[in-house]
């Protein structure tokens, strides 16, 4: 009698396991004012003690896109913007990246003009080099369609 309405749970409870490995989820937001255009500079923050090199991957791909990039825990004055990012770190079999937001903050105010995130659970994890790429992306995209409505 219990064996019927107890398989129903196990069955739910499986389910609920296999699919949240598959969560996905990449977004990006750009402040209807920012003109990500018209930046030249851009600082990005390192986390101390960082072993992943996403601080460089991220400035890479900013000086891909143009732009005069430099690295370091310290926040500079002297640039138009400064990039901060938070690394979330899963352990499945290895560590991968299960998550990054990236945000982009005018250099003297630190207000956030851009963010984007990514979210790879296990079975559609990413390399953080194809997180950072999705992350820019998104917020690169998402700035030309802000730039269009103006």
């Amino acid at each position: 009698m219990l064996r019927k309405p107890m398989l129903g749970i196990l069955a739910l409870v499986a389910a609920t396991l296999l699919m949240t490995g598959c969560a996905n989820r990449a977004t990006a937001k750009v402040d209807p004012s920012a003109r990500l255009d018209t930046i030249k500079t851009m600082h990005v923050v390192k986390i101390p003690d960082e072993t992943a090199n996403i601080s460089t991957m991220i400035a890479d791909k900013l000086r891909v896109k143009g732009y005069q990039v430099s690295t370091g825990t310290d926040k500079p004055s002297n640039v138009d913007a400064i990039v901060t990012y938070v690394d979330r770190w899963m352990w499945d079999i290895t560590m991968y990246l299960l998550e990054l937001t990236i945000t982009i903050r005018d250099g003297k105010t630190e207000f956030p003009l851009a963010s984007g995130n990514s979210l790879h659970g296990s079975l559609t994890r990413l390399s953080a080099q194809e997180m950072v790429d999705e992350v820019m992306g998104n917020i690169f995209k998402e700035a030309k369609i802000s730039e269009a409505r103006k």
